[in-house]
């Protein structure tokens, strides 16, 4: 057998691969440097220093992303030939859509912008969305389409962190805003049970489905590009609401009203 020679790299896929520690402990370190609680727009949002139309840009903004989550779940179980994937991804469809007409997900979020006195067929639009929203979102949809299913299933890790942003956001939001009540925010009661759930399964599944490093290299870049996809988001918002503050035609104004 022809011996390697020491000048001759090593590529990726001939090193050698994670433990499960070890390529858990890569994904929450990228977390820990990329999630987007550490953006500035969530520093504010979360301090109190927001004002009302600020709040309401971001709750109608993210109903973009909120919406989308059903429709890229199902894509992901249209790939599935797995039916114990099948049915433990079925769960998330059901949270977000609900039983039935009047619950899950999308309709606590729209309790929010309810709140914020937003119409709810403007919000349902989405007419009134930043182009960079709508963007990061569509990219996300067709990441989860069109990569392969263990990265599709990868791009989901953000729920491992987002239980520390949810109670920030919900303690955060109800002592500093007066126009906030525990109704509006009555979303993240059910994630704080939901994303934990959720994340423990995608972990578990990627751990046992990333054999090689090539593979786990691929879980790491997915979860890198959806913590892009959340960054992107922000980034929109404060540079449309905080500063400079330059909106983009078509998206909601605050001066402009609702529609």
């Amino acid at each position: 057998m022809e011996s390697r020679s020491l000048s001759q790299p090593v590529t990726l896929a001939e090193e050698r691969p994670f433990s499960h520690s070890e390529l858990e402990a890569e994904l929450r370190a990228l977390g820990a440097r990329r999630y987007h609680n550490l953006h500035p727009f969530h520093r504010l949002l979360h301090g109190g220093e927001l004002n009302r139309d600020q709040v309401r840009a971001w709750a109608l903004n993210r109903y973009c992303y909120q919406a989308s989550i059903p429709i890229k779940d199902a894509s992901l179980i249209a790939r599935a030939e797995d039916s114990a994937l099948r049915r433990a991804w079925l769960q998330r469809i059901v949270d977000h859509d609900g039983e039935r007409e009047g619950e899950g997900g999308i309709e606590r979020w729209l309790r929010l912008t309810d709140g914020l006195d937003l119409p709810r067929d403007y919000v349902m639009s989405m007419r009134g969305a930043l182009p960079a929203t709508r963007f990061a979102v569509q990219a996300y949809i067709h990441f989860v389409r069109e990569r392969s299913l263990l990265e599709a299933v990868a791009s989901s890790l953000t729920e491992l962190f987002s239980p520390g942003i949810i109670s920030e956001r919900v303690s955060g939001m109800l002592s500093n805003y007066n126009f906030i009540s525990e109704q509006t925010l009555s979303y993240f009661d059910k994630r704080l049970s939901q994303a934990p759930r959720d994340a423990d399964f995608a972990l578990g599944y990627v751990k046992h489905s990333a054999i090689t490093r090539s593979q786990q290299q691929a879980v790491i870049d997915a979860l890198s590009f959806k913590c892009d996809v959340l960054w992107a988001q922000l980034d929109a918002l404060y540079f449309s609401y905080v500063e400079p503050g330059f909106v983009p035609p078509g998206a909601w104004t605050p001066s402009a009203g609702s529609a």
